[in-house]
């Protein structure tokens, strides 16, 4: 090949860190140019995008909505990741965890008792760490590879879903909508403030942000999990049970994401509709990959995140841009992040010369035969 990639003998940690802020920089820059191919103003559309959408304090309640089910994804999957089990179905883990918490709320309509939320919130996690635990099993049981396992589990938990909010958890009094009925008080989630819609599911966000770090970085587990994702044969000869790590991290990725999906239905909602997830599990593997898989690096790429979707909705409604705006985003910071990755790892050279040989060994050829 004319062009190669080469390991770089020293890696600059300060230039991996720098990395997300160089692929941020590189997508607002390929976003304005996008915005004056379109006949739009770079920097009203940018202002529309990112900074309008939270310019009073019901943007930052809606801007904080946003992050939390994307938060919590994201920390589950940056704990799976970090053993190298690339869990993709974080977005049907979400929706398991929607419909298992849904099922229970719409019989706990007429009950009193704030022990119906905290069932309902389990309810959801558990659902979401099963629907990982299915992942799990196949990974452990027949070696079957978690990516597309889990990809494809996401398309039969939405089609489940759908299925769901069309027939058995139909509100029969919805005019026919999609949609279950609107749960009790007591199932859903309390409001953090009268004038936005902020609740407390932000807890077990930060909650669940301390509790992965603790478990990545000053727990042996988390070493164990590290170990693992660095090199397996290490880990066979230190003693550490790789099906056993493999069990944890899907099931705690899977749980929290659960957990993101009955504090939507519970929270903001407030029943089960088909649209209960916008795509919050496929940004979250952005997210993951943004902040570094670190806790506190998911944290800032998460608000980031939960920023470009209420942006992209300002942007469609007051300057007619496209829905999938957002989408695209998010695609070109992953693409600038993974590209700033390789350069930062590997160095580029030119096979000039390999190149020259072979063609001077192709000419000699040649004349050897006329």
């Amino acid at each position: 090949m004319l062009l190669s990639l080469e390991p770089r003998g020293q890696q600059s940690s300060l230039m991996l860190w720098c990395s997300p802020l160089l692929a941020a920089a590189l997508t607002l820059g390929s976003g304005s140019l996008l915005f004056i191919a379109l006949g739009h103003d770079p920097l009203l559309t940018l202002h529309t995008l990112l900074v309008a959408p939270i310019s009073d304090l019901y943007g930052l309640s809606e801007w904080l909505v946003k992050a939390l089910p994307i938060l919590l994804c994201a920390l589950g999957l940056a704990v799976a990741y970090q053993a190298r089990i690339w869990n993709i179905g974080a977005e049907g883990q979400l929706l398991l965890g929607a419909l298992a918490g849904s099922v229970l709320a719409v019989n706990f309509i007429e009950v009193q008792s704030r022990w119906a939320l905290f069932v309902i919130l389990l309810a959801g996690t558990l659902a979401g760490a099963a629907w990982a635990g299915l992942t799990a099993w196949l990974r452990t049981r027949f070696n079957a590879n978690e990516i597309l396992t889990s990809i494809m589990l996401n398309y039969i938990a939405l089609n489940l879903l759908l299925y769901c909010v069309h027939g058995p958890l139909k509100d029969p009094q919805g005019f026919n909508f999609p949609q279950s009925a609107m749960f009790g008080d007591a199932s859903r989630l309390p409001l953090l403030m009268e004038d936005g819609r902020i609740h407390a599911g932000v807890y077990f966000a930060l909650l669940a942000l301390v509790a992965v770090w603790v478990l990545l970085h000053k727990s042996f587990v988390g070493f164990q999990i590290k170990v693992l994702g660095l090199d397996k044969r290490a880990a066979g000869f230190a003693g550490f049970r790789e099906k056993r790590l493999v069990w944890l991290v899907l099931l705690v990725s899977g749980g929290l994401a659960g957990l993101a999906g009955a504090c939507e239905v519970t929270g903001p909602i407030g029943q089960l509709v088909p649209q209960v997830s916008p795509g919050y599990g496929y940004a979250a593997i952005t997210v993951a990959f943004l902040g570094r898989l670190n806790p506190v690096g998911i944290l800032v790429s998460s608000l980031l995140m939960a920023l470009l979707y209420i942006g992209g909705e300002s942007a469609q409604m007051s300057l007619n841009l496209p829905q999938a705006i957002t989408q695209l985003f998010q695609g070109m910071m992953l693409f600038f992040l993974l590209a700033c990755d390789v350069l930062i790892l590997y160095r580029p050279r030119l096979n000039l010369r390999r190149k020259r040989r072979a063609l001077a060994t192709a000419v000699q050829q040649q004349v050897g035969a006329l």
